[in-house]
């Protein structure tokens, strides 16, 4: 399986892109899967740039989810909603159709319970109206996971959880 996994944090090598790094290592031996943290790189959407053309990373990107068998998405909370950054990138697949039907499966990983609930809401009423396949959703807390300098250990009940979701 090909697996497409977004960091939806603005910021550049976050702990959700560290989160995807650690899945990634998990699953190194079962699937294909790719980490993309580079949603910053995105001009902002407006209709008029499609009319402009769609700039040559956001192309390759919709290629990337096209080819993935599966999306996973990790994102922080900001504000009772996901990253701006994240919401741009949805912004961007909103008429192309990439999501369309794609499996999806979208993890909040935030400090603690219950921050998280809302942005998986947010980001869930997002991939509604993207027509996409969410299996399932996964909050994740940083109080399951050990986190030395930018290398996150998942504990053997993440570990657990994540294999039982896949």
């Amino acid at each position: 399986m090909n697996i497409l996994a977004i960091s939806g944090s603005a910021s550049k090598q976050s702990s959700n892109y560290h989160l995807l790094k650690a899945i990634q290592t998990l699953f190194k031996d079962d699937f294909i899967m790719e980490v993309y943290d580079s949603l910053q790189d995105f001009p902002l959407f407006t209709p008029n740039l499609l009319k402009e053309g769609v700039p040559e990373n956001i192309q390759e990107f919709k290629a990337k989810v096209v080819n993935a068998d599966l999306v996973l998405i990790s994102t922080p909370e900001y504000t009772h909603n996901i990253p701006a950054v994240l919401k741009n990138m949805i912004e961007w697949c909103t008429h192309s159709g990439e999501f369309s039907n794609k499996k999806v499966i979208p993890i909040t990983f935030t400090p603690h319970e219950p921050r998280g609930e809302f942005a998986m809401q947010s980001l869930l009423f997002s991939l509604n109206a993207l027509d996409a396949n969410t299996i399932v959703q996964v909050p994740l807390y940083k109080t399951e996971v050990t986190i030395k300098e930018e290398l996150i250990l998942l504990s053997d009940d993440t570990q657990t959880l994540l294999k039982e979701v896949f």
